[in-house]
């Protein structure tokens, strides 16, 4: 079958979203985001929602599934795949080409292997079981069916890990009867862990020097809990801590940015994951556009 998504994918930091931009400039198409937190809006500055990388000679590059909910609304593994849909069909429709990107690893694997998400049922037995085990039992189980666990909330209520093994458990790794099938030329951006961990320490400093503190400070006084902001995890739940008077502010830096060097690292974890199930990723390196665009042109139109 012949490709009909184009995937770029990577850890954070690397620049995939300008990468895919340009791409999509150059073969008219337009951006899917697959992040879980830039979906919210008013999370701009902590998610790196930079609007201005959509900007190519003065003209705009389409971008679906950022700034559609706002903060204090559920999203999901189940409403990712129901938009992401609706997105890829109305780009196709238009003749153009979908470029799925960003770094959350469980919604790109949901697509890529097209998962087929049977409706939950939280008062089963299985619930049951599950609720006579541990705590500490039940969080390593949760930890080695999910490796895209970036926040703690689900490690540390019961009822919230219960329901999150039971959610990770309901994936099957098929195409639904009704559903479009993808067939993704997959593109992988890397470069080296020592450069991933400096460019993730200097945007931080960026983004901290640009009202990232004050961008938090911002939901709290729209009513925003706390709790909510753990659940968002990193940026949030460590800006969150320090407003609040648990963490002085040279801590709170330390941590958050060893948390955030810790997530590119699982990310990558992920990605090689994806590897080994079959899916075929053509790694580059950062800012390769060249290349990218030598891979789009002879794979995806022959």
């Amino acid at each position: 079958m012949k490709y009909n998504l184009v995937t770029i994918l990577g850890p954070t930091a690397v620049g995939k979203t300008r990468l895919a931009v340009l791409l999509a400039d150059r073969f008219n198409g337009e951006i899917i985001s697959a992040d879980s937190r830039q979906v919210y809006k008013g999370m701009d500055i902590g998610t790196g929602k930079d609007l201005n990388d959509y900007v190519v000679n003065d003209k705009t590059i389409p971008v679906h599934l950022v700034d559609v909910l706002k903060p204090d609304e559920e999203f999901n593994l189940f409403l990712f795949k129901e938009l992401f849909y609706k997105s890829f069909s109305g780009i196709a429709s238009s003749n153009k080409i979908p470029f799925l990107v960003g770094g959350t690893g469980l919604y790109l694997h949901s697509i890529l292997k097209q998962y087929d998400l049977t409706k939950v049922n939280f008062h089963d037995e299985e619930f049951s079981n599950l609720n006579n085990r541990t705590i500490p039992e039940l969080q390593e189980y949760l930890k080695k069916i999910n490796l895209t666990l970036h926040n703690t909330t689900d490690l540390l209520d019961k009822d919230r890990i219960v329901k999150a093994i039971i959610v990770s458990s309901s994936r099957k790794e098929k195409q639904p009867a009704d559903e479009i099938v993808i067939n993704s030329l997959t593109l992988g951006i890397k470069l080296e862990r020592t450069e991933v961990k400096k460019k993730i320490t200097k945007r931080l400093k960026q983004r901290l020097e640009n009202g990232m503190v004050e961008e938090v400070k911002r939901l709290i006084d729209s009513g925003l809990t706390y709790s909510k902001l753990d659940f968002f995890g990193l940026e949030y739940k460590f800006i969150g801590r320090y407003l609040r008077g648990e963490l002085n502010y040279n801590d709170m830096y330390q941590k958050l940015n060893s948390a955030i060097h810790d997530f590119a690292k699982r990310q990558m974890t992920w990605f090689r994951k994806m590897e080994r199930e079959g899916i075929n990723i053509h790694w580059l390196d950062a800012g390769d556009y060249k290349s990218a665009e030598h891979i789009i042109n002879t794979n995806y139109f022959s």
